[in-house]
């Protein structure tokens, strides 16, 4: 477990109304308080909600890690009369802990009750926001446990929604902050943050909706406060090369439970469609960047079916709890991807027919011992990763092949056992039976319908090479469910790869090592390093 404890700041999502500003101006916290009692463990809002308690981030942060609130005496530390909180014998002391909350207020100048009614834009939160870290580097600067001078301050900047777009305008428009505060941030966690905008019935928020400014999320609004320019098809979720915190350093949290968003009774999940919590579309809430060589890559995500906010919201769920802790403080990273090798059609197709495909692949990812899944993308939630059977044939194009699922990240102080060295978790992989078309209509024959290619559970049990130790040798074993009946006992070697990661490459168990048709075959690829 990375021993690094860096302040958390905050920063909320778009509160649209004045009411809604007063409400968040009202609540100390700005949500990150609300916890849950319920989750949704199928795709039928008519079967019962399913009991799971969830505290709220706040207090699973105070309660497991000894984070604490920076509020004094009613006062936010921005205030001018604010003084430190006293130590644990009560003495004054200087500055804050490196251990703190601290909650971007930004709505409170935009709020009837403590300001003047009236929406900034994000360019306005954006400065603020740099402002507020210097703040709080000078104050963890002063304290005397934290340990840590201005240059050696870093902090975490965890947001939801819209508060995402303001980080990101913070870090990405250099018009809006100082160099030495983006230097100050070494992670970025977003919950559900339409990086790419917002859509509504397909179409991108015009510009001209500009009453409360929702015109925020329409794309060449955003090209402007994130100082960017909009990709060939208008994209606005790549991160610009030399940013920092670097892209390796980022985390989407995505959901995937329209049907649970209640907001405007139930319009906004009307509007925003399938595939999408309800506000925001799956494919616009992820983050990409470039690599040395020009080429598109992912930043980390994972997948949770939980709605934008509300009872079955994300960020008052222990999926997206889980993730960002262990993004925050885990111990080994995973990047999990799906190569194909080859896909075969049903033989009664005929040779010369123009055929296309979606093949569905899902992914269940979680930790040994746990009731919730690290990463969950589902056909019937909307989230699985998709290629089409021309993009899968296509030998002009193969990385069409290579198909990324996901990142999870492990912990040690997470295990169920504390006591065993080796950290473990299970994927099951599954690739749906497409809708085959055939000369553009639907083929019938030999379809069933929610069927699978594939479909198995893999265990990976893996251990890190002991702390202090010169060697670099990890052990590291897997075993699908079918195959050695949920055991992790054969061993994987591996090849080391750029930034010091460590490829590992699985075999389909038995039942997908030889092409049936229809058919696929392939390999799963894990990418694993050390993570703080």
């Amino acid at each position: 477990m990375s021993s690094n404890r860096y302040p958390i700041i905050y920063v909320r999502g778009y509160a649209m109304t004045a009411s809604e500003r007063d409400e968040t101006a009202a609540d100390p916290f700005c949500g990150f308080n609300v916890g849950s009692t319920v989750y949704r463990a199928t795709v039928d809002k008519n079967a019962a909600a399913q009991k799971f308690v969830f505290e709220s981030p706040v207090v699973r942060l105070l309660s497991e890690y000894g984070y604490q609130n920076v509020y004094q005496n009613g006062l936010d530390i921005l205030d001018p009369d604010w003084k430190p909180p006293p130590d644990d014998t009560g003495r004054d002391v200087d500055g804050i802990a490196s251990t703190s909350i601290v909650i971007y207020r930004y709505y409170d100048a935009g709020s009837a009750l403590l300001g003047d009614g009236q929406a900034r834009d994000v360019k306005t939160y954006a400065t603020g926001l740099g402002q507020l870290i210097l703040r709080v580097r000078d104050l963890v600067s002063q304290h005397p446990g934290a340990g840590l001078t201005k240059d050696e301050f870093r902090c975490y900047l965890v947001a939801h929604s819209m508060g995402g777009l303001v980080v990101r305008a913070f870090l990405q428009n250099h018009a809006l902050g100082t160099p030495e505060a983006r230097a100050s941030v070494d992670k970025v966690f977003t919950f559900a943050t339409p990086h790419n905008g917002i859509d509504v019935a397909g179409i991108n928020v015009p510009t001209w909706l500009s009453a409360s400014e929702m015109n925020t999320f329409n794309r060449d609004k955003m090209a402007d406060y994130l100082d960017t320019s909009a990709a060939a098809d208008g994209r606005v979720d790549c991160l610009p090369a030399g940013i920092q915190p670097s892209p390796e350093r980022f985390f989407c949290m995505i959901g995937s439970n329209r049907g649970d968003y209640e907001v405007a009774q139930g319009l906004s999940r009307m509007f925003a469609g399938q595939g999408s919590d309800g506000l925001v579309r799956i494919d616009n809430a992820a983050l990409w960047y470039k690599d040395d060589a020009g080429k598109l890559k992912p930043t980390a995500r994972a997948f949770t079916y939980r709605s934008h906010s509300g009872f079955f919201g994300i960020v008052n769920s222990e999926e997206a709890y889980q993730n960002l802790v262990r993004f925050l403080f885990g111990d080994v990273r995973v990047d999990l991807w799906f190569d194909v090798d080859q896909v075969a059609l049903p033989p009664d197709i005929p040779k010369d027919a123009d055929v296309d495909a979606l093949y569905q692949v899902e992914l269940l990812a979680a930790p040994r011992g746990k009731r919730w899944y690290l990463s969950r993308r589902v056909a019937e939630e909307d989230s699985p990763a998709c290629r089409t059977h021309k993009e899968l044939t296509d030998a002009a194009n193969p990385d069409n092949k290579s198909i990324y699922l996901s990142t999870v990240f492990l912990a040690n102080r997470a295990k169920v056992d504390p006591n065993r060295r080796t950290l473990a978790y299970a994927m099951t992989l599954g690739v749906r039976v497409p809708d085959y078309q055939v000369n553009k209509k639907f083929w019938l024959d030999g379809h069933y319908e929610g069927s699978s290619l594939y479909r198995d559970t893999l265990i990976i049990e893996m251990e890190p090479p002991p702390e202090g130790s010169t060697s670099h040798q990890w052990n590291v074993k897997y075993g699908w469910q079918t195959d050695t009946a949920g055991q992790a006992s054969l061993p994987i070697s591996y090849q080391q790869v750029i930034d010091g990661k460590l490829e590992f490459v699985v075999p389909l168990s038995q039942q997908g090592a030889a092409l049936s048709t229809p058919g696929i075959t392939g390999r799963v690829r894990l990418q694993v390093g050390a993570w703080s």
